[in-house]
């Protein structure tokens, strides 16, 4: 308590002796409209002495963690719920209504190419008739999520676009308190010899990417049986399509592959950074993966009792996965004759 109390006396006698002396009025100065880093690396500072932290706690490590975990409350949490009610809306709502408008379309399609007279062999034939459907329903697609206000790009981004903010400003503040002269120096956390030093041992850099890592991989944890037997269906699908010498996408793979690389590459960046970012870092990355567990089991016990409730389901349930994760397979093509 008595280092806290020196330290603030320490920066107020610092404040005093920078103000000008020679007769200059402070009203005269210039005035600011923006919050510099100075007033937020100040209040961060006062907020610690203020607290009621215990003084066997470290006053600067505890009111990281719980700045960190009240932002990410108040300022990204209600966001995701409202990502994962838009990705709801478009499961339940416009994904059962284009698989029922499906047989319709692959009809009509049927009878648009016979009157147009088109000519060509079976497979010639499948292909024409299963890219004009494409085009079709992918029109359709896109006016039922205007329509239900559950564009998948807008679930998808306004998430992270919210927490960027938080994240770097909230790094550019400990990153500045870091600095020289600073009260970071004198209290050690966990493997930290100081905050205002990187980790010695990389031990919490290491614990970062781990962190990190089981973010992404957690999505197939709380899966349910029919959604395993649904991706394993798309996955055979998909392969036959590349046998056909056709190109598949698979985003989902191409962003988990990405950030793989990304946990890889916050060890290194965390072994360089002082220890209070990364503190902030590991407390920000803990928090978005109980985040992201409490949603998956969220979900989990939705479409269970979803199941449950559903009258008469049929002998081979398939549910629609989200439409950013993988996209529904097409309705089975008509046979031809030749």
């Amino acid at each position: 308590m008595l280092t806290r109390h020196a330290a603030r006396a320490s920066r107020i006698f610092h404040k005093a002796y920078q103000q000008p002396q020679l007769g200059v009025s402070l009203s005269l100065l210039p005035r600011r409209n923006f919050v510099s880093l100075d007033v937020l690396k100040d209040g961060f500072l006062d907020l610690a002495i203020a607290l009621p932290i215990p003084a066997l706690w470290p006053a600067y490590s505890t009111t990281i963690i719980l700045c960190t975990v009240l932002s990410r409350l108040a300022l990204t949490v209600p966001f995701s719920i409202w990502a994962k009610r838009r990705q709801w809306r478009a499961e339940e709502q416009v994904l059962p209504i284009l698989q029922s408008e499906q047989p319709t379309v692959a009809k009509r399609v049927l009878e648009d190419m016979q009157k147009d007279k088109v000519r060509g062999t079976k497979e010639e034939l499948q292909k024409i008739h299963g890219t004009r459907m494409k085009e079709i329903l992918t029109a359709r697609r896109k006016e039922l999520f205007a329509e239900y206000r559950c564009r998948p790009g807008v679930t998808m981004a306004i998430p992270p676009l919210t927490q960027l903010p938080i994240f770097v400003g909230c790094s550019m503040i400990l990153s500045h308190l870091s600095r020289y002269p600073t009260p970071f120096d004198s209290e050690p956390f966990l493997t930290l010899s100081t905050l205002a030093h990187p980790d010695p041992t990389a031990t919490l850099p290491i614990a970062l990417g781990l962190i990190t890592l089981a973010n992404v991989e957690s999505s197939a944890w709380f899966m349910t049986d029919q959604q395993r037997e649904r991706q394993l269906k798309v996955q055979a699908w998909k392969e036959k399509k590349v046998a056909r010498g056709e190109t598949v996408l698979e985003p989902q793979k191409i962003i988990k592959s990405v950030l793989r690389l990304a946990s890889i590459g916050r060890i290194i960046v965390a072994t360089m950074v002082p220890g209070g970012v990364v503190l902030y870092w590991i407390t920000s990355a803990t928090f978005g993966l109980v985040q992201t567990w409490i949603l998956d089991y969220w979900e989990l016990r939705r479409k269970r009792k979803l199941a449950i409730s559903s009258p008469l389901p049929s002998p081979s349930p398939m549910p629609t996965p989200p439409p950013p994760r993988s996209p529904s397979p097409p309705a089975s093509a008509p046979r031809w004759k030749k």
